[in-house]
């Protein structure tokens, strides 16, 4: 974008002779300077992650990065593809990752079963959805020749649908049931000694009252425990259904992208005809 030519408060051209004369770029410069100092006061620089990317206004990333500095190419689609991997593998980001070639150019494909992100060499994206969404701050963040990119784990991929089990607190919920179990035998115990035995006798002829109600107590403890362990279930069952079902409708089962993906081969091939 070409420079505003000097102008006055009245709208009419200045002389930029080195005078000393205010102009527009003078003004546009203390502008910069001043939002780039607001950034740099709002923003942790030595801990900036994709969580203050998005945060981040476009006037203040202009303001606070030189465009000239920004990596770019085949290195820039390098440096997101090890920190998606490494986020795909932690599971901040859900989705799938692919390099694909279309009208000669590499470019970087995520998608998931509700959107999608084309990364080109120059640091432009397209898609939709929650991937969109969770790549921009990622592309914009690699593009900073000061940021580390971690290396990712080599299995970072995520499961086939088929190797997603449910019941991954299997050893909480048999906790749960122990001390629910614990809480059932004392409460029927307790009841029993004190319907069929002299233990627990009654004082001045007025019935003991105490042992009915703590046995009820701890039958009611015990029930409510194992109620918590069968939603437990219950829920770790739903869970591990739902998410099969999404790793499907990405088509990790018989490699096929979702149709809202655009076709990236057909757009290849036209490109080579």
């Amino acid at each position: 974008m070409a420079d505003p030519s000097p102008t006055s408060a009245d709208g009419t051209d200045v002389d930029a002779s080195g005078d000393g004369s205010p102009t527009a770029d003078g003004g546009d410069a203390d502008d910069i300077d001043a939002l780039r100092q607001s950034v740099e006061e709002k923003y942790d620089f030595e801990n900036f992650g994709p969580s203050d990317m998005a945060e981040m206004t476009a006037e203040e990333w202009e303001a606070a990065f030189d465009p000239e500095s920004w990596i770019v190419g085949a290195e820039l689609l390098d440096r997101v593809e090890k920190e998606l991997k490494g986020r795909i593998a932690t599971r901040d980001v859900f989705a799938t990752l692919e390099r694909v070639e279309a009208d000669g150019e590499t470019r970087l494909l995520a998608y998931s079963d509700e959107g999608y992100a084309l990364v080109y060499p120059d640091g432009s994206i397209e898609g939709r959805g929650t991937v969109l969404r969770d790549v921009k701050p990622t592309v914009a963040l690699c593009s900073m020749d000061d940021y580390e990119v971690p290396e990712p784990p080599a299995d970072f991929e995520l499961p086939d649908p088929e190797d997603v089990v449910a019941g991954s607190g299997g050893l909480g919920n048999a906790m749960l049931q122990v001390v629910a179990a614990a809480q059932l035998l004392a409460g029927v115990g307790l009841l029993g000694v004190w319907l069929f035995t002299d233990m627990l006798p009654s004082s001045g002829g007025v019935m003991n009252l105490v042992p009915p109600v703590a046995s009820l107590f701890f039958v009611a403890v015990g029930l409510f425990l194992f109620g918590v362990v069968a939603n437990a279930r219950l829920s770790d069952r739903f869970r591990a259904r739902e998410y099969r079902a999404r790793l499907r409708a990405m088509g990790l089962e018989d490699d096929e992208r979702p149709e809202f993906v655009p076709s990236l081969d057909a757009a290849e091939n036209e490109g080579t005809e």
